[in-house]
């Protein structure tokens, strides 16, 4: 090492400089003097000549303890002024120019690494083989079919258990409960998928029965109360949907008139708390606390979700970190702690509930990405919620932030919330000339693949069904990433 030799040197003098942190440090100070390439050889500075050993080292141990002195300018002088300085200098290659855009870029795939590599320790910390459960069948399944039954059973179950005596209050709560209006329902269909992947048998026959005894009730099966998980998750989904609508003004939602615009902003608020009273009630009447915990635990991310929304300063709505916490807030984090509650439910060990987890959030990510992709690209025709909703709410998403590397003129655009006239449409044209949509399409893929991967790394399966509920979780992923509205 370079202090080694040249602390046995016979020189006497030798400058007593101030402690850097190795070669990064020497070079922030002389600017082009870089001693990677000199340090092989002998370097005379001044009446001092330093022995190189060819390794870089901690140059504090040439100069001396750490003191400050006029000794440290004039030794760089008399270094920059010496023929060794200008030989190795006019030999460095060019540093290659690196732009801000690749130095996000760079920035972006060494998260995605570090992300990769921290899944990579929780495999290796696994009580069991996941090389053993890994092999799925590649049968397509349809994962909604899997469990229409059960999940058709729980939308009965919301619309009894959300009616009220007082008939204004039941017809705004049961607004997006109706039939033909129900939406996707993916969030009770994950639910008991993931209930199901984990259990060591198939539902039992009651499971697809009608059961409307009142929210209060304490059920004592298992799957019965795995289906009051499904049906307190999407009583959560509900309200903050009527909620959002009332922030957002909009008009529309699955098609329809959104309940703001017919019965205006206060019943639309107060249903939306209405739906969230009766999942609570629900939610103690498992008489977990655990569970109540983790589903307490949704409702305060959605409330700081929109705040982080709504108090953004100006370097957060241009950063992609606070982007993925906000969306981890209002979308993930319902699908990561319901996931989570049904294997709590189940009894599974913590390393299990933690896939699930880890599951529901990197899907609950990869479906608001496109999500925010579709704002962009689909119609309102089809999305059934009017489009370009975001940025004329003044919010950059994914695509939009990754365009702004590529297009620094959008960045004013982004920091004004698009207000200014034209600003949408101009923001559209930027985010198309770049590779805004594609680069946040790839980020989707990369969160898909992880949730996926929780799945194969779950304890080998006890059943048959549960085998095929594994492969439906999986399919999820990819359906999640090709869908159009």
């Amino acid at each position: 090492m370079l202090g080694k030799e040249a602390a046995t040197l016979p020189e006497p003098g030798l400058p007593r400089l101030g402690r850097y942190s190795g070669i990064d440090g020497l070079r922030e100070t002389t600017k082009e003097l870089s001693f990677e390439k000199a340090i092989g050889r002998k370097v005379r500075v001044g009446q001092h000549t330093y022995e190189g050993s060819g390794r870089a080292g901690d140059l504090s141990a040439v100069f001396g303890a750490p003191k400050r002195s006029e000794d440290e300018s004039t030794f760089f002088r008399v270094a920059k002024d010496s023929p060794t300085y200008s030989r190795f200098v006019s030999n460095l290659p060019a540093k290659p120019a690196i732009s801000p855009h690749q130095r996000r870029e760079e920035g972006s795939r060494r998260m995605q690494q570090a992300e990769r590599e921290r899944e990579r320790q929780l495999v290796a910390a696994l009580p069991w083989d996941p090389s053993a459960s890994s092999a799925l069948p590649l049968t397509p399944v349809d994962p909604f079919t899997i469990v229409l039954a059960e999940v058709n059973v729980v939308s009965q179950r919301l619309r009894h258990s959300v009616t009220s005596h007082i008939p204004a209050l039941s017809t705004a709560a049961e607004y997006f409960f109706r039939p033909g209006i129900e939406g996707k329902r993916l969030r009770p269909t994950l639910s008991l998928l993931m209930a199901s992947a984990l259990a060591t048998e198939a539902p039992p026959a009651f499971a697809t029965e009608i059961d409307i005894r009142p929210p209060a009730h304490h059920a004592t099966e298992l799957r019965r109360r795995q289906q009051r998980i499904a049906e307190i998750a999407e009583m959560i989904h509900v309200a903050s949907l009527l909620h959002d609508d009332v922030i957002d003004d909009a008009s529309t939602r699955r098609g329809v008139l959104s309940l703001n615009s017919t019965m205006g902003n206060k019943t639309a608020i107060l249903a939306g708390d209405f739906l969230l009273a009766r999942a609570s009630v629900s939610l103690a009447a498992l008489r977990n606390t655990e569970i109540v915990e983790l589903l307490s635990q949704v409702l305060e991310h959605l409330v700081s979700g929109e705040i982080m929304q709504m108090t953004a300063t100006e370097s957060e709505r241009l950063d992609l970190e606070h982007y993925l916490s906000k969306t981890y807030c209002k979308t993930a984090s319902l699908m990561a702690n319901s996931a989570k509650a049904v294997a709590v439910l189940g009894g599974h060990s913590p390393e299990v509930c933690e896939l699930a987890w880890k599951y529901g959030k990197h899907l609950g990510l990869a479906f608001q990405i496109v999500d925010d992709v579709l704002d962009l690209t689909a119609s309102s025709s089809i999305l059934g919620k009017p489009a370009l909703n975001d940025m004329k709410s003044g919010l950059a998403t994914a695509p939009v932030l990754f365009a702004a590397q590529e297009q620094p003129e959008l960045k004013p655009l982004i920091l004004r919330k698009f207000k200014h006239e034209r600003d949408v449409s101009n923001a559209m044209a930027m985010v198309m000339a770049t590779k805004g949509i594609e680069r946040a399409k790839e980020l989707a893929q990369h969160h898909a693949n992880l949730a996926a991967d929780m799945i194969r790394m779950l304890p080998p399966a006890q059943c048959e069904h549960a085998v095929l509920c594994r492969r439906a979780l999986i399919e999820i992923t990819s359906k999640v990433l090709t869908r159009s509205k």
